[in-house]
């Protein structure tokens, strides 16, 4: 590490190694294009293109559920030939799949590319997620920390520009779109040339193939992580539909929360992030966010027995509370996440945690819908509870991991 002097003062300043700026900035960009392209694509799918809204459905459905199965191998492949070199490979695939929506006129067309397109991204996700934990540097919680606040704000300027886009609601400006988020892969993929290639870290002898679906914490861990993954949709679905159907608030709040949600994790990210830095610091933070989400969803659902202003008032307290949850529960999926991986094999086990995270994602509608705005204010009860049940598992888990892992060889003699 660099102390003193003009270089060392250069490199605090900077708070990063070249590696980890690299990977920050490809992240940055690759961001910025999904938040241009996801904000929109159902209505270039419908509108551009012309497809029914139930073929788009289907097709992006059918392409998601494949993809899924794509982490695993994907990661494996990561850890055995190079985590970038298999991530820039999956981000070429994504900017021709993406370039290739163009020529897309047929529900069979937009399923076939879209599909490939989820092989590429699932793929990608687990060497990005074993990109991360080469590049940490001596201060890894920081970087994820850091890491995660360019990603959120990089979301966040995507789905600004997507909404000007939308403003101009014309042909070109959705074909821009695409084209941006196209383009997005393709610079974040040239900006992983600039970091250096990694050596392929050995598998211990005798270990499984494939380890990651055999370590019954880590399982543990993934189905807790997809489950509390429910929060995430608990303000880009849920409440929105609440606040519409069940309050007085005007229609303005809901752009309200999306700016207090995704302004309040910017900032406060790195501060909170780069102090989880153990499994266990993990376990203790995802109580924390259990506990958070306790309060603010009984808030959500008290807005709707509330006058406006109060009812205003409420949500935005509700929303400030519960992203604060999001950045603990947040810090605590990375300490955890790559805390409980082995070095040798962290592209396969950040595929398996995005395969349960992206499934439960994908039940989260149907589940959310119809449970809590189905039972309404028992529903939003029954989901503080459950997300409070789920965050006390998180410090047992945490000793049950951290004892069941690996000791490093020659320990017993380093005690003796």
């Amino acid at each position: 590490m660099i102390t003193g002097g003009p270089a060392g003062r250069k490199a605090t300043l900077a708070g990063e190694s070249r590696p980890e700026r690299a990977l920050i900035a490809a992240s940055f960009v690759n961001r910025v294009g999904n938040g241009l392209f996801n904000a929109a694509s159902a209505l270039y799918f419908t509108l551009v293109v012309g497809l029914p809204a139930v073929q788009v459905g289907a097709a992006l459905t059918i392409a998601g559920v494949i993809g899924l199965c794509a982490g695993i191998p994907g990661g494996h492949l990561a850890d055995r030939r190079g985590a970038r070199r298999v991530m820039m490979v999956a981000l070429t695939v994504q900017a021709l799949s993406m370039a290739a929506l163009l020529l897309v006129e047929s529900w069979a067309a937009l399923a076939a590319v879209a599909t490939v397109d989820q092989i590429a991204a699932a793929a990608g996700g687990a060497a990005w997620g074993a990109l991360v934990a080469r590049v940490g540097g001596d201060r890894p919680a920081r970087f994820r920390a850091k890491l995660r606040t360019f990603v959120n704000l990089g979301v966040l300027l995507g789905t600004v520009g997507a909404g000007l886009a939308l403003a101009a609601d014309s042909r070109s400006a959705y074909v821009a779109l695409v084209l941006g988020n196209a383009a997005s892969f393709a610079l974040c993929a040239a900006l992983l040339l600039l970091l250096p290639s990694s050596p392929v870290r050995a598998a211990p002898p005798r270990e499984r193939r494939r380890p990651a679906v055999t370590d019954l914490p880590f399982l543990t861990f993934t189905a807790l992580h997809a489950a509390m993954g429910l929060q995430y949709p608990v303000v880009s679905l849920l409440l929105p539909i609440w606040i519409s159907e069940h309050t007085e608030a005007p229609r303005w709040t809901v752009a309200a929360l999306f700016a207090v949600n995704a302004g309040f994790c910017v900032l406060t990210q790195t501060r909170i992030g780069s102090r989880i830095e153990t499994p266990h610091d993990g376990g203790r933070a995802f109580r924390t966010a259990g506990l958070l989400f306790l309060v603010s969803c009984p808030l959500m659902a008290l807005a709707a027995y509330t006058p406006v202003r109060a009812a205003v008032g409420l949500i935005l307290v509700a929303v400030f509370v519960h992203s604060l949850g999001e950045v603990w529960e947040s810090s605590a999926g990375f300490a955890l996440g790559f805390g409980l991986a082995p070095d040798h094999a962290q592209g396969q086990y950040q595929g398996l945690l995005g395969l349960g995270f992206n499934a439960g994602q994908a039940l989260a509608p149907a589940l959310l819908t119809t449970v809590v705005l189905g039972l309404g204010t028992a529903g939003w009860l029954l989901l503080a509870l459950f997300f409070a049940a789920l965050g006390a598992a998180g410090p047992p888990l945490a000793r049950w991991g951290t004892r069941t892992r690996p000791q490093p060889s020659g320990a017993g003699e380093a005690k003796g």
